[in-house]
């Protein structure tokens, strides 16, 4: 993508997304194995890695917004 230079590359983003991998991997296996509750876990596991990734962001471990630049036509 044009301009996303670093777009994911902070301590907040492989955070959460790391977290919600692992809650895939173990949602998807309690779910093979016929566990419901285990299954469930899993899909919590997986929103926590959102929450925790948000919470990181906001902390100041994301990436930094970037300044948006303003085209002007010429009339």
């Amino acid at each position: 993508m044009a301009g996303s230079h670093g777009h994911g590359h902070t301590p907040a983003a492989w955070t959460g997304v790391i977290i919600a991998f692992i809650g895939f991997c173990v949602a998807g296996a309690f779910m093979v194995m016929s566990n419901p509750v285990g299954f469930w876990a899993g899909i919590g596991l997986t929103l926590v890695g959102a929450v925790v990734g948000g919470a990181m962001r906001l902390a100041g471990l994301g990436q930094k917004p970037q300044p948006h630049r303003v085209v002007q036509s010429e009339s």
